[in-house]
């Protein structure tokens, strides 16, 4: 899909329908959407750039995600992508800065663009020109970035709570599940922050940027933000593994109760079965098989073999 927003228009337009489609002159941001060759070579023609494909916008060279070449600036971000569902996904997102305009290329559906889109055809005034659309769209990403941190932060206290304050004999699965997820999502948001950081550094480079002090004081406020976040989500993946491990200790410690229960039994056992043994040998000549007290002198034995485990354990304190 290819559309287009104007300057000062209401809304985006749809474009390179027609062989001969051309783009407007007061055009302020291309959106390429899961693009067809037509609409790539549309907008090359329009531009006189050459734009990334989906393969070279997957590489992960820091000289192919950024670079400057016929007076563009090229720059490609990891975005996090579907940080509420199942699986949540990192996906690369291509900035190109060609004068006045901006264009985007993207694959996958950031809650971050269609946020800032609807802004825009609201706010005409948000997108004068390429330049302050372009750090309005990153504003948009990095505030969707700490949001989701946000609440990753919330889920990842809820279950620390699970953990230390759980009644005995509460599964961990679910608990281990959550925290699995929060850390994944985690991971994938400090891979995209980490590569924001990057693109805002080589951003600074555009000359789009060097006259104007206005943009280049945004430029460095979002470098700070992003900064910020970053320093935050390290914080978070000290937090999700410290639980993750606390987790996994509770675990061993209620599985050595277990076994120890086990192990004192065993050991309880033993010497009533010992005595079992022996009196239930078929032997001929067993001085104690004429006895009469022979049996309750026997289940005597027992109850004393097994209780004095218990009480020599009990004084030791490992009962």
């Amino acid at each position: 899909m290819l559309r287009v927003l104007r300057q000062g228009a209401p809304g985006f337009e749809p474009g390179g329908q027609t062989p001969d489609w051309r783009l407007p002159a007061d055009a302020v941001w291309i959106e390429l959407v899961d693009p067809t060759r037509a609409e790539e070579v549309a907008v090359e023609q329009s531009i006189g750039l050459l734009l990334p494909t989906r393969e070279e916008m997957a590489e992960i060279e820091a000289s192919s995600r950024l670079y400057q070449e016929d007076g563009g600036t090229f720059m490609t971000a990891t975005i996090l992508v579907n940080a509420e569902g199942e699986l949540p996904t990192a996906a690369p997102v291509t900035f190109v800065l060609a004068g006045d305009k901006l264009v985007t290329i993207r694959y996958v559906e950031p809650r971050a663009f269609s946020v800032f889109a609807a802004q825009a055809e609201r706010q005409p005034s948000l997108c004068p020109h390429g330049p302050q659309t372009f750090l309005g769209l990153l504003d948009a990403v990095v505030d969707r970035t700490a949001d989701i941190l946000e609440r990753t932060a919330s889920e990842v206290e809820t279950q620390s709570r699970a953990i230390f304050g759980r009644p005995r004999g509460v599964a961990f699965e679910k608990i281990l599940s959550r925290l699995g997820r929060a850390q994944n999502v985690n991971a994938k948001a400090r891979d995209s922050l980490v590569s924001l950081a990057r693109l805002l550094s080589f951003a600074s480079l555009a000359e789009q940027f060097e006259g104007d002090k206005e943009l280049r004081d945004h430029l460095k406020s979002l470098q700070r933000d992003v900064q910020s976040i970053t320093d935050h989500s390290s914080y978070l993946s000290g937090n999700i593994t410290f639980l993750l491990d606390a987790a996994l200790g509770f675990i061993n410690i209620e599985q050595n109760q277990i076994f120890k229960i086990f192990s004192v039994f065993s050991v309880v056992f033993l010497p009533p079965t010992l005595i079992a043994g022996i009196y239930g040998m078929n032997f001929l000549h067993m001085p104690e098989l004429g006895w009469k007290e022979g049996y309750p002198m026997a289940l005597g034995l027992m109850l004393i073999a097994a209780l004095a485990p218990l009480i020599w354990f009990r004084r030791k304190g490992w009962l």
